[in-house]
């Protein structure tokens, strides 16, 4: 896999002359995001980072990859619907975690009230790794499963375009031709309008939930440019815009500024910096609602970490799955070693062999959006510090997973050309849709490589660390 690229990758007036045609295609193509310098404003972008060329990926891996991507979605969707496994496993953490213990407070009372939505809509990604084994095979090893504002679904439906004049200028047209299909975007934009069409009435529009700063805004607009193409209204809200102008009516149907609101899609909302009281309080009356939201606040839950560890322990697939059993077995061939820091012996035991070994080791609180694990001496100064405090609950313990770097060009606006080694993530987009307890839609939706230069631990392309890719099938 290494070597697939090496002959380019040593020639650097083609990859000068390749570079500059991957830029003006990416501006091309649509692969942009506005400057850090004005997040809020479309009249100065830039290109989304992203790689020179396409990466390699074990095709056998793919496949796999792609193969399981409907029982996760099964999985995640019977996790949201159980309370009982919902309430036992963050039992810990919400003790110790206030992010976790606030959406889950909200979690019970939705349901003490009774739950006004009926129709459900998840659109996840589940991340993985290509492990190196002992013997140098590479096995596909789930990093972890993003349930709320799963991104980058819009912009990598167009970079396969731009590789793929990059291969034709550097005269690789077989190549060129060899690179797949990726249109996540109009995946995504189908779960949202079937959960549209369902709500039933066509007069309400689809609500994104947006940050205050809005710099990935056109990942985003590439998903709703496809729900405008099917005549579905589209509005852009932020927290702050719900808690000034929207209500509810007697039959819990959502209005914001008036507009009564079908569906709420998240891109906000999965980190504790997006709240303050009154952004709580608006998280509230989209939960109370009646409209389909996406994720409701029960799927946020099944996407933490805790519940990620919880899932590796024996017999808890079955048990959430049990007429499953091939699914379970799919499932389970993904997972990596998953460890429970809870006091007690087994998290003692745990904690005390991470702090022994720390680079074997990655640390991972309960949190999304990239940048927020630790991994070596910053692992082990943390457990140090946290040995005996109950704080240590709000972590789980999982296994590094180790692939194999190959070379690779990463392209960022205003940054020097020069060669990395680099290792890929590969995503797969989920989308199921459940109406009462019928499952009308469940597929998998496109694919997501993200790549980063191996000294670089953690972090996503919106994070400034990965950039994005297109994968080369061997």
């Amino acid at each position: 896999m290494a070597a697939l690229w090496d002959d380019v990758v040593r020639d650097e007036a083609a990859v000068r002359e390749a570079a500059a045609a991957a830029v003006d295609a990416a501006l091309l193509e649509g692969v942009l995001m506005r400057t850090a310098g004005e997040p809020n404003a479309s009249d100065v972008v830039t290109y989304a980072p992203f790689t020179l060329l396409p990466s390699a990926v074990p095709r056998a891996l793919f496949e796999q990859a792609y193969a399981v991507q409907q029982d996760f979605n099964l999985l995640v969707d019977a996790i949201s619907q159980n309370k009982e496994f919902l309430e036992h496993t963050l039992a810990s953490t919400i003790k110790v975690d206030d992010f976790t213990a606030r959406l889950f407070r909200i979690h019970k009372q939705v349901l003490e009230e009774g739950l006004a939505q009926s129709v459900f809509l998840g659109i996840n990604r589940s991340d993985y790794m290509f492990d190196r084994g002992l013997d140098g095979t590479p096995a596909l090893k789930q990093i972890e499963i993003n349930t709320i504002a799963a991104s980058f679904g819009g912009l990598i439906s167009r970079t396969m375009a731009v590789h793929r004049r990059v291969l034709q200028v550097l005269g690789r047209w077989e190549e060129a031709s060899r690179l797949l299909p990726n249109q996540p975007a109009a995946g995504l934009a189908e779960g949202i309008a079937t959960a549209w069409q369902l709500y039933g009435s066509p007069s309400a529009v689809v609500m994104f939930l947006v940050e205050e700063d809005q710099r990935n805004i056109f990942d985003q607009r590439c998903v709703e440019s496809e729900l405008w193409s099917r005549k579905i209204r589209v509005i852009r809200k932020r927290f702050r815009d719900v808690f000034e102008k929207g209500s509810l009516d007697a039959a819990r149907r959502l209005f914001v500024d008036g507009q009564e609101v079908a569906v709420v899609y998240y891109r906000e909302g999965y980190v504790p910096q997006s709240y303050n009281q009154q952004n709580w309080e608006a998280r509230l009356l989209l939960e109370r609602s009646r409209a389909v939201k996406c994720p409701d606040i029960a799927t946020q839950l099944a996407g933490t970490k805790k519940v990620q560890q919880e899932l590796s322990r024996a017999g808890v697939l079955e048990q959430l799955l049990p007429t499953q059993p091939e699914a379970v077995s799919r499932l389970r061939q993904t997972f990596t070693g998953l460890y429970s820091l809870e006091q007690g012996e087994e998290g003692d035991r745990m904690a005390a062999a991470a702090i022994a070994d720390p680079d074997r080791f990655v640390l991972k609180p309960q949190r999304e959006g990239g940048g927020n694990n630790l991994y070596g001496e910053e692992l082990r100064q943390v457990l140090e510090k946290l040995r005996d405090s109950p704080e240590r609950n709000s972590y789980i313990l999982m296994d590094k997973i180790k692939p194999q770097p190959a070379l690779n060009y990463l392209l960022r606006a205003h940054s020097p050309l020069h060669v990395s080694q680099c290792i890929s993530e590969l995503g797969i987009f989920g989308v199921y849709v459940r109406q009462g307890k019928e499952l009308v839609l469940n597929r998998a939706a496109g694919h997501l490589l993200r790549t980063k230069a191996v000294e670089q631990a953690d972090g996503g392309v919106a994070a400034g660390v990965a950039v994005l890719d297109t994968p080369y099938l061997q």
